[in-house]
């Protein structure tokens, strides 16, 4: 109870910056699916997964060329809840992130996968890009020109 209250302390004070907020996969799945005219840009991460962490600011840079536009970009982090205070949070100051970070509180995954993406296989780094006319699915990691390539085709 006391361990719940301090993560929502420190949640409720750091979520205001960065918009973090932890989601089962029931309550992170509409995401998946908005109907709208704003292009989706979803990306599945955590901080102990390298490749993850490199492409980051690849997802910064877009996120600030791009802001006005009608693109949105969420960092789903898959960081354990317990390593909230401890790792992600951090993480998060340490690299000024600015985008939207959700975290994913749902271990059992062999569930929620296929709902992503049929092709998904688990790995990370992987990334939704979809709208009201596409839907893309990329399990590997991007440069920051692979990144703008594919929003500049979504987006222009």
């Amino acid at each position: 109870m006391i361990f719940g209250l301090v993560i929502f302390w420190l949640l409720s004070s750091f979520s205001s910056q960065h918009q973090l907020r932890v989601l089962s996969f029931d309550d992170f799945e509409p995401h998946l699916h908005f109907k709208n005219d704003t292009t989706y840009v979803i990306n599945f991460w955590a901080t102990w997964c390298a490749p993850c962490v490199e492409e980051i600011p690849a997802f910064e840079k877009i996120n600030r060329e791009y802001s006005g536009k009608k693109l949105r970009l969420i960092l789903v982090s898959l960081d354990m809840p317990e390593q909230i205070e401890s790792r992600l949070i951090p993480f998060l100051e340490k690299h000024d992130v600015s985008v939207e970070v959700l975290v994913l509180d749902d271990p059992d995954s062999n569930s929620w996968i296929d709902k992503v993406d049929p092709s998904w296989t688990g790995g990370i780094p992987a990334t939704l890009v979809y709208n009201n006319k596409f839907r893309s699915f990329y399990e590997r990691s991007f440069t920051y020109d692979e990144l703008k390539q594919i929003v500049k085709q979504k987006i222009d």
